[in-house]
């Protein structure tokens, strides 16, 4: 990864990933990851030191917790797709009032669609 420090996308979907390496924190000019179709149980906390990231698409994960206060202080981010992730409760409730940027969820308990 830190061969391509200056990565500005970068697109992973589909495939099996549930962590992402440390080492994606040292892409400072990333603005926008796909991560849709994976096995992140976990929101990859990294993503929320990468100040030039404008979006972040983690569609069809399993992700119940999402690290909003973390996210809300994100200057450039613009969207964050979480749709057909098992999120909390507390983050459909809590997120709305914190954000600045687009939430994209789906209805709780909403099945992704078959491939």
């Amino acid at each position: 990864m830190t061969t391509f420090s200056q990565l500005r996308e970068l697109r992973l979907e589909g495939n099996f990933l549930h962590r992402l390496p440390n080492e994606v924190s040292g892409l400072q000019h990333l603005k926008a990851i796909d991560l849709s179709r994976n096995q992140f149980r976990d929101f990859p906390e990294q993503l929320t030191t990468l100040l030039m990231l404008e979006t972040i698409n983690l569609e069809e994960n399993e992700i119940v917790d999402v690290p909003m206060e973390k996210l809300a202080t994100m200057p450039a981010l613009h969207t964050v797709n979480l749709r057909f992730n098992p999120l909390s409760a507390e983050v459909r409730v809590i997120a709305p009032p914190l954000i600045k940027f687009d939430l994209l969820m789906s209805p709780e308990g909403a099945r992704a669609p078959p491939p």
